[in-house]
């Protein structure tokens, strides 16, 4: 069992990283979509991934167009945090004395998912730094702050103590770095035992080569989607063994098919999404890996 240090580390300096690293930092605290802002708002949990499962599509029939904007919304914020709960019921069993590490937290709502379902300590990382002042400030907003900190560090680099963590994730976050590296952080900070689960989109190996429509998204995203067996090659070049692996491919179509119909939401990139998840060059998937 471990537990939380008293010291906070929340302004301490990011690691040193590359040019690309700093354009990705750019982008992000740049960053002001409504597709990850106005679904936040609903409840305070801002996550920035996608959902899954069955949409209810009896919101597209209400006819004030107030209303179903508003329906449409708190739908596709249901499906994302339903994507969250999945994740994060990957991670136990942890204790309130456990601490969990979130690598690429974005506006923090994965930490508050785990915080909330485990009663656990949870370290975010971002390399915005908008980001993490914004997470932070929710976390004394809901006054977990003792409990669920954000710090603007690199995940690939965090200077947090080895091993001092049961459980850690990225959930669409493993794009933006090499495998080899950040795989071998969270190797670094688990315990013997700890659980490390990851939900990402991965380019098929199957198909070939990355399909056109992975290429656009990378251009979207200005990320480097990895094939789906690099994944299982850095893993297992890091002592993180797979012990449950879920192709949610199928029940990531529904999100988008309606966020696609969402017209105060779209960003342009939903019909790439659909036409690379239907022709099987792209993938969704949730890896859950322990640390032996």
């Amino acid at each position: 069992m471990t537990t939380a240090p008293v010291a906070r580390t929340t302004t301490a300096p990011v690691p040193a990283q590359s040019t690309y690293q700093t354009r990705v930092a750019d982008y992000w605290n740049a960053e002001e979509n409504p597709v990850n802002l106005e679904l936040g708002k609903i409840d305070d949990l801002y996550h920035h991934h996608y959902g899954v499962g069955d949409a209810d599509w009896t919101v597209l029939d209400e006819p004030d167009p107030g209303l179903r904007r508003e329906r449409i919304t708190a739908e596709l914020h249901r499906l994302e945090h339903t994507q969250a709960e999945l994740l994060a019921s990957h991670l136990g069993p942890l204790t309130p004395d456990d601490r969990v590490f979130d690598a690429g937290c974005g506006r923090g709502g994965g930490s508050v998912t785990a915080n909330l379902r485990y009663g656990c300590h949870a370290d975010g990382v971002t390399i915005s730094a908008k980001q993490a002042a914004f997470a932070g400030e929710q976390a004394r907003k809901r006054g977990i702050d003792d409990k669920v900190r954000y710090h603007h560090r690199n995940m690939l680099d965090t200077g947090f103590e080895s091993g001092a963590y049961a459980a850690s994730w990225n959930n669409e976050s493993t794009m933006y770095v090499e495998l080899e590296l950040l795989f071998a952080e969270h190797a670094r900070l688990l315990r013997r035992g700890g659980r490390y689960v990851v939900i990402t989109g991965c380019y098929n190996d199957t198909y070939g080569r990355a399909s056109r429509e992975v290429s656009l998204i990378n251009a979207h995203y200005i990320c480097d989607i990895h094939p789906r067996s690099a994944y299982f090659r850095a893993l297992a070049a890091n002592r993180l063994v797979p012990v449950h692996v879920e192709d949610l491919t199928e029940a990531a179509v529904p999100y988008w098919e309606l966020r696609k119909r969402a017209d105060h939401l779209v960003t342009g990139i939903e019909d790439t999404f659909l036409s690379a998840y239907c022709n099987g060059s792209f993938q969704y998937l949730l890896i859950a890996a322990d640390r032996v």
